[in-house]
């Protein structure tokens, strides 16, 4: 079964052209199934049986695995057999009827917009490092990408006198605006800060770390909580609330969701409309505050 899901994640890299991301994803749960699989003396793919496969969805939650992994470890699985089927390595798709556990979706924590400038506001300094992580931080909430795409931006991804930046996600690109607020504190950090923390000056990288090589994601994790805390924030946010704060903020002030799915990347509206309940949530509790009759 190794050989068959090493075929399968070179398939996904070469032929589907998945993110790295997504391929270690798939790989870690199929290596899952596979020790499972073994421990019961299955070591070939023909071997498998639907029903072994729900036993394997009961076992997974039966060890208190959380709705959200279990639901991601039956699509990896469901992708893998309908690749063994397609390659016709097995006859039939026995993951076919597999059901992924229902999951209760939970509202994104997003900041207030006070919190959210108390924020931005915390790298005051003008050492080169304060200088970037304030231009990090106002083109993060600036345009709503994943920290990922952040950290990956190259310059020429960056067109300063239009304002805005083109975002690589798979095999589309995202064009997405940014204001006055992130180009002043981009320019601020080009002209002053990245070409003194730059290792290689022909890199085209657009934001590095203090070593002068790009910044990883655990680099710009840290940072993030650093500034929070300073800023008296007690959620205990993310890179990710910084997206979900854009999007949210985005709709409250009246943009259309087709422009905000756009923008965040999303390929289904729906994942984009919880930011509309989130508005419709706040606006009833504003109204039952005030109203004298609430």
């Amino acid at each position: 079964m190794e050989r068959e899901i090493e075929n399968f994640i070179s398939y996904l890299h070469n032929i589907k052209k998945t993110s790295i991301n997504t391929e270690l994803s798939y790989k870690r749960d199929l290596g899952k199934l596979r020790q499972y699989l073994e421990e019961k003396g299955i070591t070939e793919v023909h071997e498998i049986t639907s029903e072994i496969l729900e036993s394997y969805i009961v076992y997974l939650g039966e060890n208190h695995f959380a709705a959200a992994t279990i639901s991601r470890n039956v699509a990896s699985i469901k992708a893998f057999f309908h690749y063994l089927c397609k390659e016709e390595i097995v006859e039939k798709d026995i993951s076919d009827g597999l059901k992924a556990p229902k999951i209760e979706k939970k509202m994104p924590e997003i900041l207030t917009p006070d919190e959210v400038i108390w924020l931005l506001e915390q790298p005051k300094g003008d050492t080169p490092k304060e200088i970037r992580d304030k231009a990090m931080l106002e083109l993060l909430y600036a345009t709503g990408i994943r920290v990922t795409e952040l950290i990956t931006l190259k310059i020429s991804d960056v067109n300063m006198q239009m304002g805005f930046i083109i975002c690589h996600d798979s095999n589309r690109e995202r064009v997405i605006p940014f204001g006055t607020a992130a180009k002043r504190a981009l320019t601020n950090y080009l002209e002053k800060a990245r070409n003194v923390m730059l290792f290689d000056l022909k890199s085209d990288i657009l934001f590095v770390n203090c070593s002068g090589q790009p910044m990883s994601r655990q680099g710009f994790w840290k940072l993030i909580k650093y500034y929070a805390k300073k800023a008296g924030i007690m959620a205990d946010i993310t890179p990710h609330t910084l997206r979900h704060s854009f999007a949210a903020h985005l709709v409250e002030n009246g943009a259309d969701l087709r422009s905000v799915q756009e923008m965040l990347g999303h390929s289904d509206i729906s994942t984009t409309q919880v930011y509309a309940t989130l508005t419709h949530n706040r606006i009833r509790e504003v109204y039952a505050k005030a109203h004298p009759r609430g």
